[in-house]
C-alpha cells in the first residue's frame, strides 16, 4: 500500500513510501527495534547520530536526541515522585498493619525497583531503541507478546497512570478551596481533565518545553520533600517518637496483604523504567542511561523512607489512616493553615510534574508500537516541524480523559500494579532468554544473572499472591483484557488486514495534525 506525500507548510514535498500495514490499515513503518539480531542491530545503532544532537540535513524525519543526563534524572525522579508518596502511605500502612513492617516494605520496594532498573540498563544498552518492554519482547519473543504488551499498556496502563496522577493533582488542589466540606467529585474530575489537556498541549508543542517543565517541577517537588523531611526531623529531635516506637505491633500475617502492600509501595516507585521508553531521544545513551538510573533510584528511595518517618513523627497511625490527603494534614499539624497551603501547592506541583513525565513517555511507547505495525499507522507519525509525536500524545490523552470519569484511584492503582508486574516479569524473562539466544550481542553493561531471576520470582509472587489470598474483580478484568488482544492481533497484525476507509482516515488526520511518517525525507 502506498501513501501519497504530505505537503508541509514549509513547502517541502515529502516522498512517497512503502511499508507493511499497521493495525487497521495505512502504510506501516519498520522501526529500529524490530527483530534486532544482536550484533547487526547494534552496528546499525552505533552511527554518529547515537551520541545526540539534531539530525543531519539528509536524515529522515524522526525524533531528535534532546534528553540529556539532567533531563533523564528529572524524568525518572519527576515521574516516580508524583502522587504515590502523598496517597500510598495510607494504603501501605493499612495493609501491613504496623509501622516497622510498612517501612521495611517501602525500603524493599526501593531495592526491588533498583534491581529491576539495573536489568533495564542492560536491556537498554543492548537494544538502544525506544519502547522499553515492547522492543525487548519483540526482540526476544516476537510480535505476539510485544503486541499484547502494547495493547494493554497503550489502551489501559499508561492512560490509567496519567488519569490517576491528574486526579490526585486535582483532588489536592480542589481541597484548597473546599476545606470545610468534602470536595465535589465533579470539580475533581473537571480539573483532572483540564490538566490532561494542558499537559498534552505542552508535550505536543515542544520537546524542549516538556523537558524544561519536567526539570522545573522535579526541583520543586524535591524542595517539597525537603520541607517534609526537615519538619519531621525537628519533631523527632523534640522527642516525638511514640508512633515510631510501636515497631511491629499489629503486623499482618496475610500473604496477600503483604503483596497488595507492595502494590501500594511499588505504585509510588513506578517510573523507574521510564527512561527506556525514550532511549532514541537520549543523548549518549550508553553513558546517560545507567548514570540517570544510578542517581535517580537511590535518591527516590531515601526520600520516601525519610518522608514516611517524618509523617509518623507528626501524625499518629490513626490520623494517617483516616487522612485521604496525608501531606496536607501533615502540613496543618506542623505549621497550621500556612503549612496546609504550602503542602497543597507542593503536592500539586509534584503531581503535575509526574503527569508531564508520564505523558512524555507514554506517547513514545504508542509511537514505537505503531511504527512496528502494532497500532494504527498514524500514531507513528510526527509533527512535520516540531518533531513531536502529537498523534500518539492525543490518543493517550483521549483514553485518559475517559478514565477520569470513574475517579476511583484505589481500584485504578490495584489494576495498574497487578498488570504492570506481569510485564516487568516478562522483561526479566526476555533478558534471561537473550543471554542464551543472543550470547554475542554487545552488552556495554551486564548484570549478574541472579538479579533478573530474583526480580522475576518476586514479580510472580506479586501477581499470584493477591489472586490466591484475596481475589478481586480487577485481576479478572486485567487477565481478560490481555486475552482480548488476541482478537485484534491475528486479523490486523498477523494477517495484515485493514478496515475499509482507514487509508482515507489516515490521510485526514495527517492533514489535520500536520504530521508525517518517520521514514520520509524532505527534498533538499
Amino acid at each position: 500500500m502506498e501513501n501519497k506525500a504530505f505537503q508541509g507548510d514549509d513547502g517541502a514535498e515529502l516522498k512517497e513510501r512503502k511499508g507493511h500495514e499497521g493495525v487497521g490499515g495505512g502504510a506501516g513503518v519498520r522501526g529500529r527495534g524490530a527483530g534486532l539480531p544482536g550484533a547487526e542491530g547494534q552496528a546499525e545503532d552505533k552511527s554518529p547520530g547515537l551520541e545526540g544532537g539534531k539530525p543531519t540535513p539528509n536524515d529522515v524525519v524522526n525524533l531528535e536526541r534532546r534528553v540529556g543526563l539532567l533531563s533523564g534524572v528529572a524524568l525518572i525522579v519527576g515521574t516516580m515522585i508524583g502522587s504515590g508518596i502523598f496517597v500510598s502511605p495510607k494504603g501501605l500502612l493499612e495493609r501491613t498493619g504496623s509501622v516497622a513492617l510498612s517501612l521495611i516494605v517501602w525500603g524493599a520496594c526501593g531495592i526491588l525497583s533498583l534491581l529491576g532498573a539495573l536489568c533495564y540498563v542492560e536491556l537498554g544498552c543492548m537494544i538502544p531503541s525506544s519502547g522499553a518492554e515492547h522492543t525487548y519482547f519483540l526482540t526476544a519473543f516476537g510480535h505476539l507478546p510485544a503486541f499484547l504488551f502494547a495493547w494493554v499498556s497503550i489502551i489501559i496502563l499508561k492512560p490509567a497512570m496519567l488519569a490517576i496522577i491528574c486526579l490526585s493533582f486535582s483532588k489536592y488542589l480542589v481541597e484548597a478551596f473546599t476545606s470545610e466540606c468534602e470536595p465535589p467529585i465533579m470539580a475533581i474530575q473537571l480539573l483532572g481533565a483540564l490538566t490532561i489537556v494542558l499537559i498534552t498541549f505542552i508535550n505536543s508543542y515542544s520537546v524542549n518545553l516538556a523537558t524544561r517543565v519536567q526539570n522545573i517541577f522535579t526541583a520543586a517537588k524535591l524542595l517539597a520533600i525537603l520541607i517534609i523531611v526537615v519538619g519531621g526531623m525537628v519533631k523527632l529531635a523534640q522527642g516525638n517518637t511514640a508512633h515510631l516506637a510501636k515497631g511491629f505491633e499489629g503486623s499482618t500475617k496475610s500473604f496477600g496483604d503483604v503483596a497488595t502492600a507492595f502494590y501500594s509501595g511499588l505504585w509510588a516507585y513506578d517510573g523507574w523504567n521510564n527512561l527506556n521508553y525514550v532511549t532514541e531521544e537520549l543523548k549518549k545513551p550508553y553513558t546517560n542511561l545507567p548514570r540517570a538510573i544510578i542517581i535517580g533510584l537511590p535518591l527516590v528511595t531515601v526520600c520516601y523512607l525519610l518522608v514516611n518517618v517524618s509523617y509518623l513523627a507528626v501524625m499518629s497511625i490513626d490520623e494517617l489512616l483516616a487522612s485521604e490527603t496525608v501531606a496536607v494534614f501533615f502540613g496543618n499539624q506542623l505549621m497550621g493553615k500556612a503549612g496546609e497551603v504550602v503542602m497543597i501547592i507542593a503536592v500539586a506541583m509534584s503531581t503535575f510534574g509526574a503527569a508531564n513525565g508520564s505523558c512524555f513517555t507514554s506517547a513514545r511507547l504508542c509511537f514505537v508500537a505503531a511504527r512496528e505495525g502494532h497500532m494504527v499507522d498514524v500514531l507513528s507519525y510526527v509533527h512535520n516541524r516540531k518533531l513531536t509525536p502529537s498523534p500518539a500524545l492525543l490518543f493517550n490523552a483521549a483514553i485518559a480523559l475517559i478514565m477520569v470519569i470513574p475517579s476511583d484511584i484505589g481500584s485504578l492503582i490495584d489494576f495498574f500494579s497487578f498488570t504492570a508486574w506481569i510485564f516487568y516479569g516478562g522483561a526479566m524473562t526476555a533478558l534471561i532468554v537473550m543471554r542464551f539466544t543472543m550470547p554475542d550481542a554487545p552488552r556495554p553493561y551486564k548484570v549478574p544473572i541472579v538479579i533478573p531471576v530474583l526480580v522475576l520470582l518476586i514479580s510472580i509472587y506479586l501477581v499470584v499472591g493477591p489472586i490466591i489470598d484475596s481475589p478481586q474483580i480487577e485481576y479478572l478484568y486485567a487477565t481478560l483484557f490481555i486475552v482480548a488482544g488476541l482478537f485484534f492481533y491475528f486479523p490486523f497484525v498477523y494477517l495484515k488486514k485493514s478496515l475499509p476507509g482507514m487509508g482515507h482516515l489516515t490521510t485526514f488526520f495527517q492533514l489535520l495534525l500536520e504530521v508525517v511518517p518517520t521514514d520520509v525525507m524532505p527534498d533538499a
